[in-house]
């Protein structure tokens, strides 16, 4: 069972959230807090499994919420509930588990428990999440799912075997967060996960790793971080002997 804290200023949107979770059999006890400052008073007493916030509350609003549930022995996992779809980026920036914009959906709901439910049975920082707008909604893709990257300005899209996803992070935010998480930067534009590559062919003119795509891609090495990743390689290859 997971208990919850629902955070909303609007009282019939919380009312709603309430009800739509409380309909989840796996949801517990849900605590409901009126304002930023409310939930932070009832979790420092009474922790919880996760907590389904509004970012736009008076006084302490989501984000700073988040922050601010960072001095909690146990801060709980974080879902966004809100109606503005221009927050992901930050969502993103304080690791919450999902981002669902109102009316809420109740398969989005169900959605976002499930993720909730996984998190719980896996390994402390076991996975990240990055939002993904795609039109008048939100979702989020799986950093595990994210074969290899292709910087566009200060924009990355991310590939995944179900398709390709723009974000708003540059190239070297995700390289930074990634790298010790079995990603390598082969190229100024492409950040690859090293379990996706297949072959690498670096000796020549024109150094390249083989990524297992359809059909498989072949992505360029630059001369600079050619002997980062030829350690990586090396590195990846011994811990899996």
């Amino acid at each position: 069972m997971i208990d919850v804290l629902a955070a909303d200023d609007e009282a019939p949107a919380l009312a709603e959230l309430a009800h739509l979770l409380r309909a989840d059999p796996r949801v517990g006890e849900i605590v409901t807090a009126s304002s930023g400052a409310d939930a932070l008073r009832r979790l420092s007493v009474r922790p919880v499994d996760a907590a389904f916030l509004d970012i736009h509350m008076p006084g302490l609003d989501g984000i700073a919420l988040v922050a601010a549930m960072h001095r909690l022995m146990v801060p709980p996992a974080v879902v966004f509930v809100t109606a503005d779809d221009s927050r992901a980026v930050d969502a993103f920036e304080v690791r919450a588990v999902d981002y669902l914009l109102k009316p809420v959906r109740a398969q989005r709901l169900r959605d976002a428990l499930d993720r909730i439910v996984e998190l719980r049975s896996a390994a402390p920082d076991d996975d990240e999440v990055v939002p993904v707008t795609l039109g008048s909604s939100v979702r989020f893709v799986r950093r595990r799912d994210v074969q290899w990257v292709h910087a566009e300005g200060d924009y990355s899209r991310l590939h995944t075997d179900d398709g390709a996803h723009l974000v708003r992070l540059p190239i070297s935010e995700l390289d930074e967060r990634w790298s010790p998480h079995g990603f390598v930067r082969v190229h100024r534009s492409y950040l690859v996960r090293i379990a996706a590559i297949t072959e690498a062919r670096l000796t020549g003119g024109e150094p390249v790793v083989v990524v297992a795509d359809a059909p498989p891609l072949s992505i360029p090495v630059s001369r600079r971080m050619l002997p980062a990743v030829r350690e990586s390689l090396v590195r990846a290859r011994e811990a899996g002997r």
